[in-house]
């Protein structure tokens, strides 16, 4: 008897050629805790905190639409070093800012409610996050672990594994924050040639899901544009319009340095045939993709 092939989300989604385009999740806060031992299924929620502490800051997330994931180093991280949090915001206009903390006791996690109120620090480098929850969803182990240790041996200062940050199929996934940049199907290589021309401000499309303030048509359009004009830097490029007529939208895409055009650029939302989009997924899903049905410059 044939024991059946182990289903996995990512290799179906790789088969089927499915679009990444506009499936970066909104976000302009995200709180980073550093988290050693083994993760579970939901993360933070389900690690072993008191519970006023965890209330509080899951409270202070909320109001701030912030992204609460468990990070560590590849390798899990130094012994000997304090783990830590950080605050890390992007700013309207292209600035960000981070806070960064320590903690030993439960009680030490009240900075980040702190820190939400507060403005950080401008000037720090981003972070580069490796997506490697294997509790969650199995690809983001499988293909996630190779990726982190690659950038790892890169860019060690810059990169953490991290928890669950969606779209599991797409696995590899890596985020750059609070650039807010999604990347995914990234593999070791390509990973690292991906974050190297992130941090050099040159943004391809090959492997983004989107930017992470724009809506998904946007992020849609977004893309396209860099697949027409190439790769630019992650503020290049504004959305000056968007225009919405029920499952079509009209986006108009301008260049912000002498020499760039604008484009306008039409989306059609539609529905994709049902799949399993996750590993763990007991039914078939049908997914939103964004087709460029055209695109126009000036």
């Amino acid at each position: 008897m044939t024991t059946p092939a182990r289903f996995l989300c990512s290799d179906a989604a790789r088969l089927r050629g499915d679009p990444m385009a506009g499936t970066a999740p909104y976000g302009s806060v995200w709180i980073l805790v550093e988290y050693r031992a083994g993760w579970p299924f939901d993360g933070f929620d389900g690690i072993a905190l008191a519970p006023e502490v965890k209330a509080r800051v899951n409270a202070a997330a909320r109001a701030t639409r912030a992204r609460v994931l468990l990070v560590r180093r590849h390798g899990r991280g130094r012994p000997d070093e304090r783990p830590r949090w950080a605050v890390l915001r992007h700013e309207r206009g292209g600035a960000h800012s981070q806070t960064w903390g320590t903690w030993d006791g439960d009680g030490d996690l009240e900075g980040i409610v702190t820190a939400l109120d507060a403005p950080g620090e401008p000037g720090h480098p981003p972070v580069v996050l490796v997506c490697t929850h294997g509790p969650h969803d199995t690809c983001c182990a499988l293909r996630g672990r190779p990726v982190a240790r690659a950038l790892s041996e890169s860019r060690p200062e810059l990169v953490w594994e991290c928890t669950h940050v969606g779209g599991d199929r797409f696995a590899a996934n890596v985020a750059v924050v609070p650039d807010g940049v999604y990347y995914g199907n990234l593999d070791a290589l390509s990973a690292v040639t991906v974050v190297e021309e992130h941090l050099s401000d040159r943004i391809r499309p090959d492997h983004l899901r989107g930017y992470t303030d724009l809506t998904p048509p946007q992020q849609a359009a977004l893309c396209a544009v860099l697949r027409h004009a190439g790769p630019s830097g992650r503020h290049d490029y504004v959305v000056e319009e968007t225009i919405r007529d029920e499952d079509r939208w009209r986006v108009r895409v301008t260049g912000r340095l002498p020499g760039l055009s604008a484009f306008e650029v039409e989306i059609q939302a539609r529905r994709a045939r049902p799949h399993r989009l996750t590993c763990r997924a007991p039914a078939p899903g049908s997914a939103v993709v964004y087709d460029v049905t055209s695109l126009h410059v000036g």
